[in-house]
């Protein structure tokens, strides 16, 4: 079977080696994480894997998955490439950052090491509701044909569904990714505290967040983004959007521009704006 080495297996890493070992597509070999405890914990939580301390406890393995914060990528690409490690074999290693392309891995294609990048678009908030949720998983890839072809395979044997994105278009993919995820509980929080604010009962707020947040994903699933449009901006209401603005202003600055330029958004997409 195909062997798979861990570097960080946070939740992101955890749930893909999961995966990857309950189907029988990857056979979890080496794990290095921050801190020889940590690397311990997420074996026994894998029932997977061989903790090990550094880099040079590593084993030659077919396949790298470079699991660990953005920041790092780079470093661990260049003490793996110091390394030594299975060069002779030209394994493929990835990274699963949606901002970063491959060349963060340079270091070790420098060496003749498959470089890619795998970015799936899936919230995971925690390992085993990521691992539930993953079948139909959309999932980006970016590198070395050859080490996209074998990723696309195994994603696919874990039910993701690959597309390939170029290397220059990462940072707007993962800024759309933000837009669709990241931003939302952002806006849920503003809401509720303008909310209270102007007197909505705090113990209602429970069921506002799932009547309305539940109403918009059915009415986007179902209309699409302009169809589920509602408000001011649908109306091309302008007067009514700055009054709004303007007080949302005077409550909370940043909230204030937020509401502006979103609106600004809005109306564009009602086909008010230019």
């Amino acid at each position: 079977m195909t062997t798979l080495n861990l570097v960080g297996a946070g939740r992101v890493g955890r749930t893909l080696a999961t995966l990857w070992a309950r189907h029988g597509v990857l056979e979890i070999q080496d794990v290095l994480t921050s801190n020889p405890e940590s690397a311990v914990a997420a074996c026994a939580a894998l029932g997977h894997g061989r903790p090990v301390a550094w880099f040079g406890d590593m084993r030659p393995a077919d396949v790298w998955m470079v699991a660990v914060q953005d920041a790092r990528i780079a470093t661990v690409a260049a003490t793996l490439a110091a390394a030594h490690l299975g060069d002779a074999n030209s394994p493929i290693v990835f990274h699963c950052s949606g901002a970063q392309n491959a060349g963060s891995l340079q270091p070790l294609a420098d060496r003749g090491w498959r470089t890619a990048s795998a970015h799936c678009i899936l919230s995971f908030a925690e390992v085993e509701a990521a691992v539930q949720q993953f079948a139909g998983t959309a999932c980006a890839l970016e590198g070395d044909a050859h080490a996209c072809a074998a990723l696309e395979a195994a994603f696919q044997a874990i039910g993701g569904h690959c597309f390939r994105v170029a290397g220059e278009d990462k940072v707007l993919y993962h800024a759309a990714a933000v837009f669709a995820t990241n931003f939302l509980p952002v806006l849920q929080s503003v809401a509720e505290a303008a909310w209270v604010r102007s007197g909505v009962p705090p113990d209602l707020l429970p069921q506002l967040r799932t009547q309305l947040l539940r109403n918009a994903v059915e009415n986007i699933t179902r209309q699409g983004p302009a169809g589920a449009l509602t408000g001011p901006a649908a109306r091309g209401d302008v007067a009514a959007i700055e009054q709004q603005a303007a007080v949302v202003h005077a409550w909370d600055a940043p909230s204030g521009d937020a509401y502006r330029a979103l609106s600004t958004l809005a109306l564009r997409l009602a086909g008010h704006g230019d």
